[in-house]
């Protein structure tokens, strides 16, 4: 266990070689689950929980840990399965998503292990909790499931989806219609308050799963005699996607002369070790640490102006 701690500390800056680090987990059964190692602050034995009335019955309680309060939730509760039982010998995965902070409640923490995006695929359809996966891979010749943790804080804790008033104007929303987004994320939920923001803009959309999707999508195109530039105002990607993460999207984008022009926005929820001299050598436009509606608004309502003027 002290191996997978010190390592959840040395492994936090593999990125821009579509590779990631996966922390392995169990819940309840032989099952074994998977996590970024980048959304990882630290890994630790369940501490004292204090219960906190009218919450939900996925947050076990919140512990005060490192000065902070924190809410612990029970990942077996979350992903429709039995609770976590004896969770006083059970361990806690603390986690930053969207700029906030979180325990995982978890049976046991297994090891660190170094993978290929390629090597992580959507879910097959039909698997057991698919609602709740969003992706899977093997290893030693076991399935692993990766959670789509964007999925399970979106309905224990929902986030403000809605674009404040005053942002979006009559004259905006007239101009945007005559623009078209791409948006690429492997998360549903991630997806679906994307293309809600857009199209709250005015904007059209494109939705897209991952990152080799996109660029097979974007290369057919251009194979059809589209000027994509002319087609997508602006490109909106996630960095962490199966068979293809965004950092070597954007980069196969700027090493295509029929594409390099597009302007790309890379979003994601590891605002917490997001290493911004990485978004700059691989060329994108922009980052922005999801899911903040009235930021994202304003990035796209700038860009279009920007290339308007142009």
């Amino acid at each position: 266990m002290a191996g997978v701690l010190e390592s959840v500390n040395q492994r936090t800056q593999l990125v821009g070689e579509n590779r990631l680090e996966l922390l392995l987990f169990r819940l309840n059964g032989k099952q074994i689950y998977g996590i970024n190692v980048f959304k990882v602050k630290e890994v630790l034995q369940c501490p004292k929980l204090t219960t906190m009335p009218h919450s939900s019955p996925v947050v076990r309680g919140v512990a005060h840990i490192r000065g902070g309060t924190i809410p612990i939730l029970d990942l077996g509760l979350a992903t429709g399965a039995s609770p976590i039982e004896n969770i006083q010998h059970c361990f806690v995965i603390i986690t930053e998503y969207n700029r906030r902070i979180q325990g995982f409640l978890v049976r046991g923490v297994e090891r660190i292990v170094n993978m290929n995006w390629s090597d992580i695929q959507p879910p097959p359809k039909g698997l057991s909790n698919d609602n709740y996966l969003t992706a899977v891979c093997q290893v030693d010749k076991e399935m692993v499931e990766i959670i789509d943790v964007e999925q399970i804080l979106s309905e224990v804790a929902p986030m403000r989806q809605n674009i404040s008033a005053g942002i979006v104007t009559e004259d905006i929303q007239t101009n945007a219609k005559e623009h078209h987004i791409l948006i690429v994320d492997d998360s549903s939920v991630a997806r679906k308050q994307i293309k809600r923001c857009m199209e709250d803009v005015g904007f059209a959309t494109t939705v897209l799963c991952d990152g080799r999707e996109a660029l097979t999508y974007l290369q057919n195109l251009v194979a059809d005699g589209v000027d994509v530039t002319e087609h997508f105002s602006m490109v909106i990607s996630d960095i962490e996607m199966p068979e293809m993460d965004g950092y070597t999207l954007t980069t196969a984008i700027r090493n295509d002369s029929r594409l390099q022009d597009l302007f790309i926005l890379l979003h994601t929820s590891l605002s917490g070790v997001f290493n911004e001299a990485m978004v700059k050598k691989v060329g994108a436009d922009g980052f922005l640490a999801k899911f903040q509606p009235d930021e994202l608004a304003r990035i796209a309502i700038e860009t279009v102006a920007a290339t308007e003027e142009a």
